[in-house]
């Protein structure tokens, strides 16, 4: 007889496959990243289909088989619905999906990625939430992300000489994980030109905020979202928020080709 399991996840990407099948890919709460098979679940009458779909979170049941995980029961916990209504929103949820499918490859159990996950797909969930920040979330799992998988950017001293920054004279340096003085720059290594308010956004992203589950079971920040809540609220102009999405984009596909999937 094969093993049953039972945990709670978030679907993040689904691929049609046959006539009728899908392929669920959920970063689970026990498991880390499962792949789930769905037999016949695209059919009418299928009973499946009503308790999981794309960026929702669903408690899910599934048998393990020699060859594939096959899906027996699946329930909402939340559909995070108001993600489907905004176009900008749903590709905000897109782009995460992509970055977890492209980091994340084998199971591992991982709560602070689950919690990060649901976390951010609450905010951007949000119907309040003002239509400037929606990539400003996307940034915000991003620099968390990978911080969690070990690659915290240095921002409070220079990663090189561990001296007190210049806030005039700041620079990122892929290689080196952060920011760099521009003494260390002059010296031969490598480093893009970052602006002080820039910095500012990346300190508050990663400011460690504890964590607490509402009556759902879904992860939020305490105190009221904690450092979200104050960066949601910064006014950013154009050049800021473009410089921050250079920075977070050449880190993102400087740190792809150099991860070692665990």
């Amino acid at each position: 007889m094969f093993p049953y399991y039972r945990t709670q996840g978030l679907v993040f990407k689904i691929e049609d496959q046959f006539e009728a099948d899908q392929m669920f890919s959920v970063f689970t709460k026990d498991f880390g990243r499962v792949e789930i098979f769905g037999k016949a679940i695209r059919k009418i009458n299928s009973k499946l289909k009503s308790g999981i779909e794309i960026f929702s979170l669903s408690k899910i049941e599934f048998i393990q088989g020699k060859h594939k995980k096959t899906l027996t029961d699946a329930l909402f916990v939340e559909k995070f619905k108001n993600i489907y209504q905004i176009p900008e929103k749903f590709e905000v949820a897109i782009k995460i999906s992509n970055l977890i499918d492209d980091f994340i490859r084998g199971e591992e159990k991982d709560d602070n990625i689950f919690n990060l996950l649901n976390d951010t797909f609450s905010k951007l969930n949000n119907y309040q939430l003002l239509t400037t920040n929606y990539q400003l979330i996307y940034f915000y799992f991003f620099w968390n992300f990978i911080s969690i998988l070990g690659y915290e950017p240095e921002l409070s001293k220079c990663a090189i000489c561990r001296q007190k920054l210049n806030p005039h004279n700041l620079y990122f340096s892929n290689k080196e994980g952060g920011i760099i003085c521009k003494k260390c720059l002059t010296s031969g290594r490598d480093g893009v030109k970052i602006e002080p308010d820039v910095v500012k956004v990346l300190r508050l992203i990663v400011k460690k905020v504890p964590m607490s589950q509402d009556r759902a079971g879904i992860p939020v920040a305490e105190g009221d979202l904690g450092n979200w809540n104050t960066l949601s609220k910064l006014k950013m102009g154009n050049d800021t928020r473009e410089s921050l999405k250079e920075v977070s984009e050449n880190y993102y596909r400087y740190l792809l080709p150099n991860y070692k999937y665990e």
